[in-house]
This record gives structure tokens, C-alpha cells and sequence, in this order.
């Protein structure tokens, strides 16, 4: 009987082993199953849902694991102090809590609050150290990442790596080889980052003898060899090391691509877009960026549309294309679209952007593009105000740019050069000169492109003296060598000021050969002051440096012209035919609500409001006839008749687009026109009749500088 209860005993005993055994095996596999949908919540953004999660678990059975995952969760919403709230409230933390605590801060870039963590850890595993030294490698603090990384009590393979990178990154190549070297493991990451560093100094050869050293490739070491060789313009032995590949990634055929694309090798490029398995966002951005540069923007924008997905790098890349052909036009449709379809503005186009409106002295759009900056918090950097100060000043708006270069108390040299510019191709030579001299009182060293400004300040206002002694003391006093954008400014000076003799002495004392700038200056003086023997060295100076250019040949046969030398004017005309020369047509535009309006010499035909724009320029005819305005026809062909000559002067481009001005732009707001070719005479004496009988100010910016209209006079005191 007792054999038997003890017996009955023993079994109910198991009994209860065997579902305790079975109850806790399940409230294990539920915790885990909890923790697990608590990371998937956290890792895809939800922070409520896995906070829902982690609050269904009765408090006894939250584990440390699941006090973790909500924790990472914040840290990867980038809410790092309601973390370290979570973090205070467990009731128990492990090691890999504290880890996880530092490296959320490091990934939210709390350098400061991780190594505070670190330091208080009861335990510290190679995970904690190893973390800390990413962080500090990540932040750019190397000095501190080293001292870390020598105090370490145990070091592991991903260690070195880690610290072996942070070398790189810090252009301390020889230092990293040296730790290379002493890496008691290297695995394929370790030789990877090495063949890398290698090739980003230019090292290919020594890339290749680790590459074919290494025990075991994979196809981020097979990629690195090969984007190596691509960008250090080794493209065949790029391809060669590509085809042997054992596998290929979408990384690994864009490397490919670039190289190509970089190296201008475009049919090479198609071919292995063609071939590309899968056609990720960067290659087509790639393809974009090449097809563009190469000029032909058509496939460029065809690539564009095909595009099922596009990034904000796409969006870019195709306005960037635009901006640098000079279609400005297209550029702005495209950032108009890319508005409307909600795409986020980046710093890329924006400042592609920027160029365009001031290429285009689009003052509107240009405003609302440093609005967006602004917005963005961009217009903070030095680099985007010299772009502003730039783009507000070739638009007109001087005291626009002169309040953004007044907010940074501490400006680099580009600010300064963006302002002294301004001031000088607006004719304010003085305003120039006292930024120039604030720049160097204030310690800047002015540049090359400092005195580009100051000696054309000195030109646009016929202070020769001063630019004289400004050039000559350029190398002995600021230690900036002058260069041939020097001399041309000189020669520039000396012409506008009738010193044409003495400039083709400085021409023919230049150190180097000149171009056709300075070829271009004189040529510009001896229209101006009817010097046809320098002018005809000019002209066969610049048929040689500039064989498709009519420009020379027509301010030529102008000359001959006004010396009634017919038979001369003849010659040359059947030059221009026979070397098939463009001449490249006056137009003029206006930007009017955000609309760029485009003119052409001749008539306004292809403008939809073209008949208001005729009865304009008839009115404004009849009001300076009646102020005594006569037309100047030397600024036309001379063997045409008187009535022919007047006709072709009222429809210069610069002339219709003030008339639409004066149509459309509210009275008190000045009209700013541009135009591509310097503004002629007849032109610069009708405006400034225009702006005095409409009572109106008008701004032109020509290729060479601005004038201010208003009143009956011109900022630039006919010295142009």
C-alpha cells in the first residue's frame, strides 16, 4: 500500500514538471513572438503600434529583450530622449541595454551622451567598445577614436576594421596601411577597405597585388577593384576585371557605368545600360547626368520620362543638365514640375536653380528659391549666400544682396569677391574699392578673382590711373600673380579710357599668348575710337582663335563702312560666306509673373501679344521724336537707305522688350531687361529718352555690365 501511494505521488509529480516545463516553454516562445512584432513595429517606423505591443504584456513578464527592442525602436525615430526615459524606467538592464543605448545616441549624433553611457556601464563587452570607437570615427573625432581604441582590453576582427577605416576616411593612408599590418585577423572586409584605400589615392597597382593577394573575394572586393580602375580613368582594365566577375551586383554595373559616362565614352555607356539586368535609380541618374554633358539633352530627357521611379538625385541631375547647356527656360518648367508633383527640393537643384535665374536675371524666381532655402534652413552656409548675393546682384537688386552679405559677420573670400563683383559691373567703382578695402583690412587675402573685380570697376568708370596701380601691385604687395583675365582687364581699361596704343603694347608684352577676351577688348577700342589698323590685327587674331565667330568680322566691316570703304566692307562679307561664320543673334528678354519673355532683333512676330507691343513701340516712337531723339544710323548696315536704317533700329531686341515692359510692369517697379550682346549706341541713347518721358527706371544688363536708366541718364555716364 505504501509502495503504492508513493508511487501515485511520484507520477503526479511529473505530471506537474512536464506542463510546468510546457507553460513556461510557451510564455518563452510568446515573449520572444512579442519582442519579435515589438523590433518589426520599431524598425518600420511605427513607434506607436510597438509601444501598443509592449504595453499588452503584463508587467512580471516584460523581459529585458522587449525593454530593449522599444528603446532601439525610439532611437530609430530619431526620439532619442524619450529613449533614455524607457531606459531609466527598466527595472533590469543587461549589457547589450547599455549598448543599445550608445549606439542609438551615436546614430542620432549624441557623441557626447553615448560616451556618458559608456563611461558609467557596470560591464562592457568588444560590442560597448567597439560602438564608441565607431561613433567617435563616424563624427570625424579620430584623436579620440584612437585613444579609445588602443585602451581596449580585447579587440576583434571588426574592431581593427573599424578603426582601420576611420584612418582612411582621414586621409591618413600610411598610418592605415601601418595598422593593416598589424591586424592579428584579417578577414574579406579588412582587405576590401584596404584595396578601397588604395585606389582612392591612386594607387591601382598596389589595389591590384592586395586585390590578387587576398584569400577569399566577394563581390564588394570584385566591385572596388573594378570602380577603382573606372575612376581613375583605367576604364579598359575596369571592363577586363568586370567581364571575369564572378557575380555582379547593381553596384557593380553602375561602376562600371560611371566610368564610362566620366570618361565622356558615351556609346560604351549605353551598351552596358542596355545590358544592366535591373536599371537601379543612380545609373539612370548617371545616364542623365552623361547623355546631358555630352550635349545631347533629347536622350538625356528620354531617359528622364522612362524613368518608373525617380529620386531627388534624378530631379537634379536633369536641371543641372539644362542649367549647364543654357536651357534656362527648360530648367525652370522642370523645378516648376518637380513643385508640383511634391517632390522635396534638395540643395542640388535649388542651387542649380539659383544659376539659372541668374543667367537669366529671374528675380522672381529667384526669390522664391531663397525663400526655400531659407525654409530649409540652406541659407545659413557661406557658400549658398555668395550664391544669393551673386544671383540678387546680376538680377538687378543690389540692395538685396547688400543686406545678405551684411548679415555674416565672418565671410569668406567668395563673399567678398561676390559683392565687389557687383558693385563693379553695376558701375559703382567706388562701392567696389570700399569693399575691396574692408576685405583687407579685415585680414582676408583677396584672390585672382578679387582683382578681376577691382580692375573692372576701375575699366566700367575710366579710373585708369588707379587700375594701372591696382595691377601693378598685385604680385609684390597681395602676392596674387596676374593671369591672362588680367591682362584682359587692363587692355579693357586702357581702350575704353582711348589708350589704344598703349594697350597693344601691354598685349604685346603679356607673358602669355592672349586669348580672344583680351584680342576682343582691343577690338572693342578701336570700334569705339575708328583705330582700323589695330582693329584689322583684331580681327585676323580672332579668325584664328575664333573661326565660327562673325562677331569681329561685322564690328569690321562697320568700321570700313563708316570710312565709306565699300569695296573692303564687300571683301569681307564674301569672308563671312566663304568660312560659313555664325553670327550669333541679339535677343532680349523679360521676366514678367514669373514668366520669361524672349525677343529677337526684327520684329516681336513670334509673340502672342505682338500687336500691343507694335502699337507700344509706335508711341513711344512719336514721344522721342518729340524730345528730339534722332536714330544713330552707324549701328545698322550703311548701304541701305536712311528709311531702312531707322526701321531696323526701332525693332532692336532690347528696344521690344521695354516696350512689353512698359506694358506689364506695374508702374513704381523698375523694368529689368536682358540682353546677350553689348547694347548699342542707338539703343543706350533711346532708353535713356524712354525712361525720362515714361517716367520709368529701367535696368538693362548686357553681356559685359548693367545700366541703370532713369531720369534721361544712365549709371554708366556713357562710359561704356
Amino acid at each position: 500500500m505504501l509502495t503504492h501511494t508513493l508511487r501515485h505521488a511520484t507520477s503526479r509529480c511529473r505530471r506537474r514538471f512536464f506542463f510546468t516545463t510546457i507553460i513556461m516553454q510557451l510564455v518563452r516562445t510568446h515573449c520572444t513572438a512579442t519582442t519579435n512584432l515589438i523590433s518589426h513595429f520599431a524598425r518600420t517606423g511605427q513607434i506607436s503600434h510597438a509601444h501598443k505591443v509592449f504595453d499588452q504584456i503584463p508587467q512580471p513578464q516584460r523581459t529585458t529583450a522587449s525593454w530593449n527592442a522599444l528603446i532601439s525602436g525610439y532611437f530609430q525615430t530619431r526620439q532619442p530622449h524619450l529613449a533614455l526615459q524607457l531606459f531609466d524606467q527598466m527595472p533590469q538592464r543587461n549589457t547589450v541595454s547599455f549598448n543599445t543605448l550608445i549606439s542609438g545616441f551615436i546614430k542620432n549624433r549624441m557623441i557626447v551622451e553615448s560616451r556618458r553611457i559608456f563611461d558609467t556601464m557596470p560591464d562592457r563587452n568588444v560590442v560597448s567598445w567597439t560602438s564608441m570607437v565607431r561613433g567617435y570615427v563616424q563624427m570625424g573625432m579620430l584623436e579620440e577614436a584612437e585613444a579609445l581604441f588602443w585602451q581596449m582590453p580585447d579587440k576583434n576582427v571588426v574592431s581593427w576594421t573599424v578603426m582601420l577605416g576611420g584612418l582612411l576616411q582621414s586621409g591618413r593612408f600610411e598610418d592605415a596601411r601601418d595598422m593593416f599590418d598589424m591586424m592579428p585577423v584579417k578577414d574579406v572586409v579588412a582587405y576590401t577597405i584596404m584595396v578601397g584605400g588604395y585606389c582612392e589615392e591612386g594607387r591601382l597597382d598596389e589595389a591590384r597585388a592586395l586585390f590578387d593577394e587576398m584569400p577569399k573575394r566577394n563581390v564588394v572586393t570584385w566591385t572596388s577593384m573594378v570602380a577603382g580602375y573606372a575612376r581613375n580613368g583605367r576604364v579598359d582594365v575596369a571592363r577586363k576585371l568586370f567581364e571575369v566577375m564572378p557575380e555582379r551586383n547593381e553596384v557593380s554595373w553602375t561602376a562600371m557605368l560611371m566610368g564610362y559616362t566620366r570618361s565622356g565614352r558615351m556609346r560604351e555607356a549605353c551598351e552596358i545600360f542596355k545590358a544592366m539586368p535591373r536599371k537601379p535609380v543612380v545609373a539612370c541618374n548617371e545616364m542623365i547626368l552623361g547623355f546631358g554633358l555630352d550635349g545631347d539633352l533629347d536622350k538625356a530627357r528620354c531617359v528622364f520620362e522612362q524613368m518608373k521611379e525617380r529620386d531627388e538625385g534624378t530631379w537634379s541631375a536633369m536641371i543641372k543638365v539644362y542649367e549647364r547647356k543654357g536651357y534656362e527656360l527648360e530648367a525652370l518648367d522642370l523645378f516648376a514640375r518637380m513643385q508640383r508633383e511634391g517632390v522635396a527640393l534638395n540643395f542640388p537643384s535649388l542651387i542649380s536653380v539659383l544659376s539659372v535665374c541668374t543667367s537669366l536675371a529671374s528675380l522672381d524666381h529667384g526669390r522664391q528659391v531663397h525663400a526655400q532655402l531659407v525654409r530649409s534652413k540652406f541659407d545659413q552656409d557661406l557658400y549658398v549666400a555668395s550664391v544669393l548675393i551673386t544671383m540678387y546682384v546680376k538680377c538687378g537688386d543690389l540692395v538685396k544682396g547688400k543686406q545678405i552679405f551684411d548679415r555674416f559677420p565672418l565671410k569668406d573670400v567668395v563673399m567678398w569677391n561676390s559683392m565687389i563683383t557687383g558693385y563693379s559691373q553695376h558701375g559703382l567703382a567706388e562701392e567696389a574699392l570700399d569693399v575691396f578695402r574692408d576685405m583687407c583690412f579685415l585680414g582676408v587675402p583677396p584672390d585672382d578673382v578679387t582683382f578681376v573685380g577691382v580692375l573692372t570697376a576701375c575699366s566700367y568708370s575710366g579710373m585708369v590711373d588707379q587700375g594701372i596701380e591696382f595691377f601693378e601691385s598685385m604680385k609684390y604687395k597681395y602676392q596674387v600673380e596676374p593671369g591672362i583675365e588680367h591682362y584682359a582687364c587692363m587692355v579693357d581699361l586702357l581702350g575704353r579710357a582711348g589708350k589704344v596704343n598703349e594697350a597693344m603694347k601691354l598685349i604685346e608684352k603679356m607673358p602669355m599668348e592672349p586669348d580672344a577676351i583680351v584680342w576682343g577688348s582691343l577690338l572693342g577700342a578701336c570700334r569705339t575710337y575708328m583705330k582700323l589698323d589695330l582693329g584689322e590685327v583684331a580681327v585676323e587674331k580672332l579668325a584664328q582663335l575664333e573661326p565660327k565667330n562673325a562677331g569681329p568680322y561685322v564690328l569690321l566691316s562697320h568700321m570700313y563702312a563708316t570710312k565709306g570703304r565699300w569695296r573692303d566692307v564687300e571683301v569681307l562679307r564674301g569672308k563671312i560666306k566663304a568660312r560659313s561664320v555664325i553670327k550669333l543673334p541679339g535677343c532680349s528678354w523679360i521676366e514678367v509673373e514669373k514668366k520669361v519673355h524672349m525677343f529677337t532683333g526684327g520684329d516681336s512676330k513670334g509673340h502672342p501679344e505682338q500687336p500691343v507691343i507694335m502699337k507700344m513701340l509706335e508711341k513711344l516712337g512719336g514721344l522721342l521724336r518729340e524730345a528730339g531723339y534722332c536714330p544713330d544710323g552707324s549701328f545698322v548696315l550703311h548701304d541701305v537707305d536712311e528709311e531702312e536704317k531707322t526701321h531696323s533700329l526701332g525693332y532692336h531686341s532690347e528696344k521690344l522688350a521695354v516696350a512689353y515692359g512698359l506694358l506689364k510692369v506695374p508702374n513704381g517697379m523698375p523694368i529689368r531687361v536682358i540682353k546677350n550682346l553689348r547694347v548699342c549706341g542707338d539703343c543706350h541713347s533711346a532708353i535713356k529718352l524712354i525712361a525720362k518721358v515714361t517716367g520709368r527706371e529701367i535696368i538693362l544688363r548686357d553681356a559685359n555690365r548693367f545700366h541703370h536708366f532713369k531720369d534721361g541718364h544712365c549709371s554708366c555716364k556713357d562710359y561704356w
